[in-house]
């Protein structure tokens, strides 16, 4: 369901740009974080964002060489990726229902995947609803500097079935496979990557006022 910017959305974007509050030049990751922790933060920040239908994304993470390859189109950039979703996807309705993210072995030595549930309605033509699905985003991660330079989406049921079942929404289930069932919900919380552990004191901030705790030791 992706779709290339074209001229019209560009101009679209001039006058107003949807995703503007998005710093696509933001200094990435100040340090190299292990697979799994990369993992369990992009999970918290996609379950959060759900930048997959949003455009939402976090820069920091992706490498300025970054490609994407879905069985429809291929582009280059994260901010062409951000625009790209952002634009085919209705943002009243679409939903990138977040189920797992994790490292991934299987698909190669710097591989996460993330197992998310689409659903709403793609900004094609009058708009077509989509019938929910379940994807396998495949990030791949850079060793050297811990970015992901590469991003695969896969689906659970071929094209021919989403095609199908957008067009003829009365065969899902009989010709077509039926729905994906909804996400249930998680708590995810995101990972302290800034390697402090220390809480923070309950006078943070009162450092120029008289020791409150000298005083009540008396």
């Amino acid at each position: 369901f992706m779709n290339k910017p074209d001229e019209e959305g560009d101009e679209d974007q001039e006058q107003e740009d949807p995703l503007g509050y998005i710093d696509f030049n933001a200094p990435k990751l100040s340090k190299k974080l292990d697979l799994e922790t990369l993992a369990a933060v992009l999970d918290a920040e996609l379950y959060e964002k759900e930048w997959f239908v949003t455009g939402n994304v976090n820069p920091i993470y992706f490498a300025d060489n970054f490609r994407f390859e879905d069985p429809d189109v291929k582009l280059d950039g994260i901010e062409n990726y951000a625009r790209g979703v952002y634009k085919i996807f209705d943002q009243n309705t679409s939903r990138a229902g977040i189920i797992s993210t994790k490292v991934n072995p299987d698909l190669g030595p710097n591989m996460i995947t993330c197992t998310w549930r689409l659903s709403g309605y793609a900004r094609i033509g009058p708009g077509i609803k989509i019938k929910p699905y379940v994807v396998f985003t495949d990030f791949r991660v850079d060793p050297e500097s811990g970015l992901i330079d590469f991003q695969q989406d896969r689906f659970d049921i071929p094209s021919w079935d989403i095609l199908l079942s957008a067009l003829f929404p009365f065969l899902i289930g009989k010709v077509t496979s039926p729905p994906a069932p909804p996400v249930e919900p998680r708590v995810v919380p995101m990972p302290n990557i800034d390697g402090s552990d220390e809480k923070p004191s309950l006078f943070a901030g009162f450092e120029g006022l008289p020791d409150f705790g000298s005083w009540f030791a008396k």
